[in-house]
C-alpha cells in the first residue's frame, strides 16, 4: 500500500505517508512554555504510528501567538520546555517538525499593539492592526530566524513556515489584506517579499542537510483575493528555499468554502504539485485509507494529513494496518493487542 511507503526528503526519512498537521491545542501556559499534555498528545500520535508530526503554530514574538495560550519560541527557556518532546517523539521512530508563526492582525493575545501588513481589521469585531514599518518588518525577519536557531539546536527534524491561515505571512501574501505602496506592496512579487526574507534568514540558521515545509494558502474564496493561479506564482519565487509544500486553503477572510467535502482540498495541492515539481502535502477532511491511497496512488500528493482524524484516533496509522492485515511494525509492548484477531 502506497500509505505505508517510505518517504524522503533531504536527510529525513518518514516510515509512512501519513502527517499529523499543525493543530492548535490553546493548552499552554500564558508564557509560551510546553505543558504536560503536549508531551502525551504528540508522543501518543508517534507511539500511534504516525510519519511526520507538525507541532502546532508556534509564536516567534509574544505578539505573533494567536492566542495567549499557544506555543512560544522567542526564548531558550520555551525550547528547553520542547526539547523533551522532540527526543520521545523520534525514540518512538517518528519525525517531527515544528510551525513557526506570527498570528498578525489575527493575534488574540493579551498584547498592547497587533500587527499587520496594512491597517484592516479581520472583522468588524476585531481590533485595528497597526501596520507594519519596515523596521518592524525586520525585526519579524530576525524573530524567524532566532526560533528557527532555537528549533535547530532542539533537534527537529523539520521547520515548517506558517504562510497559511489569513497570519502575518498570508497576509503579506493576500491582495485583501495588504494594501501597501512600498516594496512590500502592490505585486506579487513585492507582496512575497517579506516571505522571502523570512526564508532566507531561516536558511542561515537550519541546517542545510534538513528540510523546509512552507504551509500556504492557495485560495481565499474572494473573487479579489488569492487564488491557485497567482499563489503558483509565488510559489516559483520561493521555490529555491523550501523542499516541501503544504497546501491550505482560506483564512484571511472569513469567507467559507464554495463547497467542503472530502479531500475538497486535494486538487488544488495536485495542481501546485504538479507545476512547481515539489513534494505537497495535502489536507481536508480526509479520514479512510482508501482516500489516502487514491490520492498517493494518483501522485496527486506525495504525504496525507490527517487533522481531526488522528484527534479521534491517535493510533489510526496502527489501526488501518490490522484492519487492512498489512504487516507492520507495531510497539512490541501492544504487539499482543495486535496479535489477537478477535
Amino acid at each position: 500500500m502506497y500509505l505505508f511507503k517510505s518517504f524522503t526528503a533531504k536527510n529525513m526519512e518518514l516510515r509512512n505517508r501519513v502527517v499529523m498537521p499543525p493543530m492548535c491545542m490553546y493548552s499552554a501556559g500564558t508564557d509560551g512554555m510546553a505543558t504536560d499534555f503536549h508531551f502525551t498528545h504528540y508522543t501518543s500520535r508517534a507511539v500511534g504510528g504516525v510519519g511526520l508530526i507538525i507541532m502546532e503554530a508556534t509564536g516567534v514574538v509574544p505578539c505573533g501567538r494567536i492566542s495567549d495560550h499557544c506555543l512560544g519560541l522567542w526564548n531558550d527557556t520555551q525550547a528547553q520546555k520542547l526539547a523533551p518532546i522532540v527526543t520521545a517523539c523520534q525514540k518512538q521512530g517518528a519525525k517531527i517538525a515544528i510551525q513557526l508563526n506570527h498570528a498578525g492582525r489575527k493575534c488574540e493575545a493579551q498584547e498592547k499593539t497587533i500587527y499587520a501588513p496594512s491597517a484592516v481589521a479581520f472583522n468588524q469585531d476585531s481590533p485595528m492592526p497597526q501596520e507594519m514599518t519596515e523596521e518592524d518588518i525586520h525585526d519579524v525577519v530576525s524573530a524567524f530566524k532566532s526560533a528557527a536557531a532555537r528549533a535547530a539546536e532542539i533537534g527537529f527534524d523539520a521547520i515548517e513556515i506558517h504562510g497559511a491561515h489569513g497570519y502575518l505571512i498570508s497576509e503579506f501574501l493576500s491582495p485583501l489584506t495588504n494594501h501597501r505602496t512600498d516594496g512590500y506592496g502592490g505585486s506579487t512579487e513585492n507582496r512575497c517579499r517579506m516571505l522571502i526574507e523570512v526564508l532566507q534568514a531561516v536558511h542561515q540558521v537550519w541546517p542545510d542537510e534538513k528540510p523546509i515545509l512552507l504551509r500556504v494558502s492557495a485560495e481565499d474564496y474572494e473573487p479579489a483575493g488569492m487564488h491557485p493561479e497567482e499563489m503558483g506564482r509565488i510559489i516559483e519565487l520561493v521555490k529555491p528555499y523550501i523542499d516541501i509544500l503544504d497546501v491550505s486553503t482560506g483564512g484571511v477572510a472569513e469567507t467559507p468554502p464554495t463547497a467542503i467535502y472530502p479531500g475538497y482540498q486535494v486538487k488544488i495541492a495536485e495542481e501546485l504539485k504538479q507545476a512547481s515539481g515539489l513534494p505537497a502535502v495535502t489536507v481536508g477532511l480526509i479520514t479512510e485509507p482508501h482516500q489516502v491511497e487514491e490520492i498517493l496512488g494518483g501522485e496527486r500528493a506525495d504525504l496525507v494529513a490527517l487533522g481531526r482524524e488522528l484527534l479521534r484516533d491517535p493510533y489510526w496509522v496502527l489501526h488501518t494496518a490490522r484492519e487492512l492485515d498489512v504487516q507492520y511494525p507495531w510497539p512490541e509492548q501492544y504487539l499482543r493487542g495486535f496479535n489477537a484477531r478477535k
